[in-house]
């Protein structure tokens, strides 16, 4: 007697995915593709102004729409004294040349002392004035420590000095080396003398609260600072990246 037959096994029915999985892939792609956009732009940004020079940052024109105006002429990197460029340094960030974007030393310090000190390169300034915002909000900062390293390979150290010392601020709607040593010193940036760049330099990073014509003990104290700073770096070679 012949056994019944079993039903035929269904065979090469394609298994169904799951209706969840079709969203995820698209959600994949539309991240990458967005993440690869906000790379292009950054790096356009970046590239952009390696030649271009910032007229007017964010910061300069939240002041402008709260005082009406500010003071503010670019002025080309040879038409600025050395001594100015040296002692800014030295004020803000000894290791310039030595380091890629981040001084790692300060940081530790900064880190050791609880955060009470800043850290912040030249280079990070210069990201945060021509491209962010004020302020010290986390998104900021991840914004800021992810464009310094790509402004560092773009960018040369001449050119970062020279957008510092130009958007800078150095007095309440004061901005750049040009207005400060016009307003303070009744001078140009190239005639600058050592002990007028190193009160101009001792204005960073509070020049609301600062004075270079009408110096305190301790903006008088921090001036002698910069200036033996400014002559140390460049006896030591610290100021290699950006003299001749």
């Amino acid at each position: 007697m012949a056994k019944p037959k079993k039903p035929a096994a269904k065979r090469g029915r394609k298994r169904q995915k799951p209706k969840s999985q079709p969203l995820r892939q698209w959600l994949r792609r539309w991240a990458f593709r967005g993440a690869l956009s906000a790379v292009a732009v950054a790096l356009l940004a970046v590239l952009f102004y390696a030649v271009v020079n910032p007229t007017r940052t964010p910061y300069m024109a939240a002041e402008a729409r709260r005082l009406g105006s500010v003071d503010h002429q670019w002025v080309d990197f040879k038409n600025i004294s050395p001594t100015m460029i040296r002692s800014v340094v030295a004020a803000e960030d000894a290791n310039f040349c030595n380091h890629w974007g981040f001084d790692m030393a300060a940081i530790r310090l900064a880190m050791a002392d609880g955060g009470t000190r800043g850290a912040s390169t030249l280079s990070q300034q210069v990201v945060k004035n021509v491209y962010l915002w004020q302020g010290r909000s986390w998104p900021r900062k991840a914004l800021e420590a992810s464009l310094t390293p790509l402004v560092e390979l773009v960018w040369t150290k001449r050119r970062i000095l020279e957008v510092y010392l130009n958007v800078a601020e150095f007095d309440e709607g004061v901005f750049g080396v040009e207005a400060a040593a016009r307003t303070y010193f009744r001078t140009d940036p190239g005639k600058l003398s050592a002990v007028q760049a190193a009160r101009l330099a001792a204005m960073l990073p509070s020049p609301k609260t600062r004075s270079a014509a009408k110096p305190t003990d301790f903006v008088r104290r921090r001036s002698k600072a910069i200036l033996d700073g400014a002559a140390t770096i460049r006896a030591d070679g610290r100021a290699s990246c950006f003299e001749d």
